[in-house]
């Protein structure tokens, strides 16, 4: 059987830790010093969300299960710690994975590439979860793709000159969105209110928002709730599955390329908690096509109040055993760890890598630039 040790790379983190270490002080945490402007409540409270949701991605990784794979206690890293990870003693028949998510790879600056080379050259791999389509929309994209091993993405093709950068060996899946729950982490509710949960988000009540607002609390009364300022913290999502439907708006990026198909996480959680997911449906295609051809989530066209409409009232009429068929399958297969776990044991890389070159590696940390920086500076 394999054996994997996982480290997550956050950039809300610091030096090299295991991770349940972390999550143990998660709520504590001090996130002043890591914002521009700490003194904004506004702002320190998007950063609090930020924070905690990339936490829970680390909660999973600190989870992982697979038949085929053993996987050892995770560790967790930010900038200041990503070069400890090459410093850890290395097992023989030990794998490690360096994961990185969404954009946070930017957050090494111009020492991205040096960082993971460095990395690469010690043997470690590397997954990075793009969720978008990172090689049109990231600064740092094409100085870490040499040096990827696993890379997941939505289904916009890859830009031609970030995909001729990585290495032949890689290997390149399509998964987009997913929940970034533990699988089954929130219970089955066997008896929700009958209502519709407006979910939220950084647009506000735009005057589409609005129009979609009105006419369902027209329609609905007292059976619509909205949450319309923000965003959900990740600690109270567990509690909407007392509501048995989730309206999920499309994301603030909707209108790019990279989220046309793929929206964003919120059909995937709220699926996870055992909630009827509404989807707008204003592109064709994508992996929403496919759940909502398999009965999994509602979509309804966009700007149509009338579609939006019928498709309540049909997630509404939902029964407790199609409903808990949803809740199986987004459990089951829409949860980030899930994902990698099967990317993981579907990777037969490395058994081709080239050996580790720690002398090579060594040598190059000690030269002076972004890969001889002090774990500290980077």
């Amino acid at each position: 059987m394999r054996r994997i040790r996982v480290c997550y790379f956050n950039a809300w983190a610091g030096p090299l830790e295991q991770a349940d270490d972390y999550l143990d002080r998660l709520a504590d945490l001090d996130l002043r010093p890591l914002v521009s402007n700490s003194g904004d409540p506004a702002l320190m409270r998007k950063a609090r969300l930020d924070c905690d949701w990339y936490a829970e991605n680390l909660r999973a990784f600190a989870h992982l299960e697979h038949p085929e794979i053993e996987f050892l206690p995770a560790w967790v890293c930010g900038r200041s710690g990503i070069l400890e990870l090459g410093r850890l003693p290395h097992h023989a028949g030990t794998e490690t994975w360096l994961i990185t998510m969404g954009h946070q790879p930017d957050a090494l600056g111009r020492a991205a590439g040096g960082a993971f080379g460095f990395l690469s050259r010690l043997g470690i791999r590397h997954l990075f979860y793009g969720f978008d389509e990172a090689s049109r929309h990231m600064g740092s994209f094409n100085a870490i793709a040499p040096h990827l091993d696993l890379l997941i993405h939505d289904e916009h093709p890859l830009a031609p000159a970030g995909r001729a950068l990585l290495p032949a060996h890689c290997r390149t899946l399509h998964r987009s969105w997913v929940a970034n729950l533990r699988p089954f982490a929130v219970p089955f509710n066997e008896s929700p209110e009958e209502k519709i949960l407006f979910l939220g988000s950084q647009l506000g009540l735009t005057p589409h928002r609005q129009r979609q607002f009105d006419h369902l609390q027209r329609v609905f009364g007292d059976r619509f709730v909205a949450i319309h300022d923000h965003s959900v913290e990740v600690t109270g999502r567990a509690d909407l599955n007392r509501f048995k439907v989730a309206l999920c708006p499309e994301g603030r990026k909707f209108g790019t390329p990279a989220m046309a198909l793929t929206h964003t996480d919120r059909p995937f959680w709220t699926g996870c908690s055992g909630m009827v997911p509404v989807a707008e449906d204003s592109r064709s295609g994508g992996r929403l096509e496919a759940l909502s051809a398999a009965g999994l989530i509602r979509r309804y066209p966009h700007g149509d109040l009338d579609g939006l409409e019928a498709a309540c009232a049909r997630a509404l009429a939902v029964g407790r055993a199609e409903r808990r068929r949803s809740y199986e399958y987004f459990n089951q297969e829409e949860t980030v760890g899930t994902v990698v776990a099967a990317a993981l044991a579907g990777s037969s890389i490395f058994e081709n890598a080239k050996a580790p070159d720690e002398a090579g590696a060594l040598l190059e940390l000690a030269k002076p630039g972004p890969q001889g920086a002090s774990a500290g500076s980077v």
